[in-house]
């Protein structure tokens, strides 16, 4: 295992102890809440009482084969806690999300917790959002439109594909990864990619106020 695979591992471990006993959890998508849910799961199997509701069907396969008890949002309304990872982490937490393809599912799942944990490694905390591509969930039918539009904001778009066809979400959706360079006012940004006919959910996570643990591939873990 390498050192920043270990560091994402101590990241998600360290988040996975804030899982308490009968709790409603939020299971993040990615490489790093990987680590947490495969901790969750062991804490499970040694009689650990929870319920959650994943972010992807990836992560919902993993859980299930580690026997976490999955419920929905037709049996809950709120979650406890949510743990996830990020793509990047800004200096004042505000978040890019969506590198995994699942920031719709993660944006529901997040809105619906009353504590958030983002985790991640010490290469996704950054001083000013942007230099990680901005991922916009779009409706296929006339997404080049959409695109158009994200060049007229002075973006700079890329439709995600996957063996030459078009990236399609959990949701049947397409993403649109977009340059905009450092992005100073991401509130701003969020609000008028969210006005455009077409856009389902940008990757940015605005003031969610959360509790982020970050691991440095020296060893440390540092919750901020």
């Amino acid at each position: 295992m390498d050192t920043i695979t270990k560091a994402k591992k101590a990241a998600g471990e360290k988040a996975a102890a804030l899982v308490q006993p009968g709790m409603l959890v939020g299971l993040g998508t990615g490489s790093t809440a990987y680590w947490a849910i495969e901790k969750i799961g062991q804490m499970v199997k040694e009689g650990l009482n929870i319920r959650a509701v994943a972010t992807s069907v990836a992560s919902e396969q993993q859980a299930k084969a580690l026997g976490i008890p999955i419920t929905s949002f037709s049996e809950i309304q709120q979650l406890d806690i949510d743990i996830d990872g990020a793509d990047e982490v800004s200096e004042d937490l505000q978040i890019i999300k969506g590198g995994g393809g699942a920031l719709l599912r993660e944006k529901i799942v997040a809105h619906a917790s009353r504590r958030k944990v983002i985790v991640a490694d010490e290469r996704k905390y950054v001083k000013t959002l942007g230099k990680f591509p901005l991922p916009v969930e779009i409706i296929p039918f006339g997404w080049e439109l959409v695109f158009k539009s994200i060049q007229a904001l002075q973006g700079s778009p890329t439709l995600r594909t996957r063996e030459d066809q078009p990236y399609i979400t959990d949701n049947g959706n397409y993403i649109l990864d977009c340059k905009f360079g450092a992005i100073e006012n991401p509130e701003q940004l969020h609000h008028h990619l969210k006005a455009m006919t077409g856009v389902v959910e940008t990757g940015l996570f605005i003031n969610l106020k959360p509790t982020v643990i970050i691991a440095y591939e020296n060893g440390e873990v540092k919750t901020i």
